[in-house]
C-alpha cells in the first residue's frame, strides 16, 4: 500500500500500553522526517526503545500507523502488520546480541543463511570476506564475541546488520558501552559507513555529542511522548 506521501521517509504516530506489576506504561510517538539520519533523544524509560523495537516489527503497537518510503509496515485500521523478516531493516541492539558460541565470520554471514544449519554458499562466504574487510575486522574471523573489544563488537554487528542490504539501519543507543576516545573514532566510522551503503539510519542517544555529529531530526522523548521534532540540523 502506498504511502500518502511519497516524499517523507518515515512516519511514526502510534500508542501502546504496556502493563507490569502493577505499573502502566503509556507510549504515544508521533514524528515524521525526510531526512537520512534521525536521532532519537531523551531520558531512560521515555519510550525511545519500544519505537525502535515497533518500527522493526518486533513489537505491536495497539494502534497506529508506520510508513517507510512508500510501503506501510503497520495500520491497525487497515490490518496491515508486516512480518519483521520482510521489512527489510537492519537492527544493531545496544548490547550487539552476537551469537556467543559463533565466531565473527558466522555471526556477520548468519543473516544470508535462509535455515539453520545450512552452509553458506560460496558467494555468501565471499560476501562476507568482502564485509569483513569493509570493517576492517578480517583478523578476527575466528573469535568468539567474548574475546572482542566493544568496539570490535560493535563492527561486527554493523556487518551483520548491513549485509544483507537493509532499507533503513536502527540503532539502539551504539556507543552507550564505549569510552570517550573510541567513541569519537567510531562516530566517524558510522558517517563513513552511512555514505557507503547511503542507507538512512534511525538512532537513539543519551550523548548530545551524538545530536551534534548525527541529527539531521532530532526527535526528544519525554515520559513516553514525543514532545519536539527538529528538522534541517545537520547537511546531509
Amino acid at each position: 500500500m502506498a504511502s500518502k506521501n511519497p516524499d517523507m521517509l518515515i512516519r511514526v504516530d502510534i500508542e501502546k500500553t504496556l502493563s507490569s506489576r502493577g505499573r502502566r506504561f503509556v507510549l504515544k510517538a508521533a514524528f515524521s522526517s525526510q531526512e537520512g539520519f534521525v536521532v532519537i533523544f531523551g531520558p531512560s524509560g521515555a519510550g525511545k526503545t519500544l519505537t525502535l523495537q515497533s518500527i522493526a516489527g518486533l513489537l505491536t503497537p495497539d494502534s497506529g500507523r508506520i510508513v517507510f518510503r512508500d510501503s506501510v509496515l503497520f495500520d491497525s485500521k487497515s490490518g496491515i502488520n508486516i512480518h519483521p523478516q520482510h521489512r527489510n531493516i537492519g537492527y544493531v541492539f545496544q548490547d550487539y546480541a552476537l551469537f556467543p558460541h559463533l565466531t565473527v565470520f558466522e555471526n556477520v554471514g548468519f543473516g544470508l543463511r535462509k535455515r539453520w544449519p545450512q552452509h553458506l554458499s560460496r558467494p555468501h562466504r565471499l560476501k562476507v570476506e568482502e564485509f569483513l574487510e569493509i570493517f576492517e575486522i578480517p583478523q578476527l574471523a575466528k573469535s568468539l564475541p567474548f574475546d572482542l573489544s566493544g568496539g570490535q563488537r560493535q563492527r561486527v554487528a554493523l556487518a551483520r546488520a548491513l549485509i544483507r542490504s537493509p532499507e533503513l539501519l536502527l540503532l539502539d543507543e551504539p556507543f552507550a558501552a564505549l569510552d570517550t576516545l573510541l567513541r569519537a573514532k567510531l562516530r566517524d566510522e558510522l558517517l563513513a559507513i552511512q555514505a557507503r551503503f547511503k542507507v538512512p539510519v534511525i538512532m537513539i542517544t543519551h550523548d548530545p555529542e551524538d545530536i551534534r555529529v548525527f541529527a539531521q531530526t532530532l526527535v526528544t522523548y519525554e515520559a513516553g511522548r514525543v514532545c519536539k521534532v527538529e528538522t534541517s540540523l545537520r547537511a546531509s
